[in-house]
């Protein structure tokens, strides 16, 4: 099944386990550090890819080192990457995240050449191709807020392509921006905060019933270890995180991202393929980077 993703690109460097940062020149010894490719498109594509899917991905890298490393390591995952876009004189978004002991993971982010992204470096046939679009960070990618993307995306979703919209960032303002996507997409699946920001309504299911207004057919809502909210015109059900014991927490989005369209593409309901993405979050979240944990559709299911 041939997905495309569509939007940020990062290389993750991440340390693990950092309970403090240490002062002046001194050395914390960690028990292991690795490089990722990560982003709500990248991220997410190299999860379609172990899930089964044929994947291709569009956005923007720099031509320094790091675009090198993220061009390698997603072909080296199985992501076609000959429409990523390489931009002369800039850097390719990077973020370093020390990640604690109990999973959590502050960051430091460089967002480079995701800023940068437009409607014109996206490849329109393929993506009428595609059986389904995946949306990842377009609060970031805020240039492909263009009416002649959104043209497209109307014209795919009415020829049966499902479009799924993930978010990035937790500025209001951004966020903001990113709402006009929603009459455009059939699903949106951003995290408590980012929810709570997009509406300024007071509490989960209240900000999903706000977005879901705004055309979408379902709002999917990550709250971490409490689950996710599903929120349709039909129902609202409470779907529950799988239980696990967390490393890191970096990449779970995405995964339940991958998990729950994977779901869909499968022919399951909106619960049942929302279960599917709280599996493939709970298979990340065993490892360290994005890209852990997770190894195959036949393992993700059998957590259920």
């Amino acid at each position: 099944m041939t997905v495309a993703t569509v939007g940020v690109h990062i290389v993750d460097i991440l340390a693990r386990p950092v309970d403090h940062i240490p002062e002046g020149q001194d050395t914390v010894l960690v028990d292991q550090i690795r490089l990722t490719a990560a982003g709500a498109a990248a991220g997410t594509a190299v999860d379609l890819v172990k899930l089964g899917h044929s994947v291709v991905t569009m956005g923007a890298v720099g031509d320094d080192e790091l675009g090198d490393f993220l061009l390698m390591v997603l072909a080296k995952r199985g992501v076609d990457v000959s429409r990523l876009v390489r931009r002369a004189g800039e850097r390719t978004a990077a973020s370093v995240l020390p990640i604690r002991p109990d999973g959590g993971r502050p960051s430091f982010h460089v967002p480079g050449a995701n800023l940068s992204v437009t409607y014109a470096d996206l490849d329109a046939a393929v993506l009428r191709g595609a059986r389904a679009i995946h949306l990842g960070g377009v609060d970031v990618t805020f240039g492909l807020g263009d009416p002649a993307f959104f043209a497209l995306l109307d014209e795919v979703r009415a020829a049966g392509v499902i479009v799924t919209m993930d978010l990035l960032s937790e500025m209001a303002d951004l966020l903001a921006m990113a709402r006009a996507f929603l009459p455009h997409v059939d699903y949106v699946l951003p995290n408590q905060t980012q929810v709570l920001l997009m509406t300024g309504e007071p509490d989960p299911e209240a900000a999903a019933r706000a977005l879901l207004a705004d055309g979408p057919k379902g709002v999917l809502v990550t709250l971490g270890a409490s689950g996710s909210l599903v929120v349709t015109p039909e129902a609202v059900e409470r779907v529950p995180a799988v239980k696990t014991d967390v490393s890191d927490t970096t990449g779970c989005g995405d995964a339940y991202c991958a998990g729950f369209l994977t779901g869909l593409l499968h022919g399951q309901d909106v619960p049942t393929a929302a279960r599917w993405g709280a599996a493939a979050a709970a298979r990340v979240a065993t490892g360290l980077g994005s890209d852990a944990g997770l190894t195959d559709l036949d393992s993700l299911l059998s957590l259920l």
